[in-house]
């Protein structure tokens, strides 16, 4: 969820870190009983009872049941979350991974790959090749990860495939993008991108965003380059 959802992978990795929110804190495992459910695209989202009462909890898309007695691990305790698929706010909500499934929402370390290990699995990547956008200000997803400290704070328009597409995590979208330039060797053919549009993995999509580096957002999550405040046009 600012905390970490995910994770992250959200892993869940909502709206951007939106309007700042909260930092997650880390928690013990969490069990309770399943007293609703509510499924989404990549989450299903569970209220839960337990020993210390009633509390939202979000896990990757499961078939879980009510009344089921379910245990969330890696918990990420995020405050003030807006779901904007649910259309509504939480005051607390807790992100983790669902004992027994072996994918949860919340991961551990800085680079947003881990977080959202498991959210989604990428689009086959092997021929990407995708045009590089026009104009003035159009970059390659190489020119961006390797001339970050160039284009820092400036807006960029850069095309290509979406080979990955985390939902709803700090308030955000998170979108990795690939057009074919730059090598997996030195991770210069990968960008991030936040953005509070949709997407689907294998969409070829223009982005126009603003380039930030060196972001740290706090509990460990810190990214060298970064596309933010992004538009997606098909």
């Amino acid at each position: 969820m600012k905390a970490i959802v995910a994770i992250a992978v959200m892993l869940f990795a909502s709206a951007a870190w939106a309007a700042d929110p909260a930092k997650p804190t880390a928690a013990p495992s969490l069990t309770g009983e399943v007293l609703e459910v509510q499924d989404v695209d990549s989450y299903t989202y569970l209220r839960l009872k337990t020993k210390d009462g009633e509390t939202w909890a979000a896990v990757n898309r499961a078939p879980v049941q009510k009344g089921a007695k379910v245990t969330i691990e890696n918990p990420a305790v995020m405050k003030n979350f807006e779901s904007k698929t649910l259309n509504r706010k939480f005051d607390t909500i807790v992100f983790g991974m669902l004992a027994g499934t072996g994918a949860g929402t919340a991961g551990k370390g800085g680079d947003l790959t881990t977080l959202h290990a498991g959210v989604a699995k990428p689009a086959d990547t092997a021929d990407v090749k995708v045009a590089k956008a026009t104009g003035p200000n159009a970059r390659t997803v190489a020119e961006i990860v390797t001339k970050s400290a160039e284009l820092k704070d400036k807006t960029i328009v850069v095309r290509g495939k979406v080979v990955k597409f985390t939902p709803e995590v700090l308030g955000k979208n998170w979108v990795h993008l690939r057009d074919g330039s730059g090598s997996a060797a030195d991770n210069t053919n990968d960008v991030l991108v936040t953005t509070r549009d949709q997407a689907r993995i294998g969409d070829v999509v223009l982005v126009k965003g603003v380039v930030h580096t060196d972001r740290d957002l706090g509990s460990g999550y810190s990214y060298k380059v970064l596309i933010e405040e992004a538009t997606l046009q098909k």
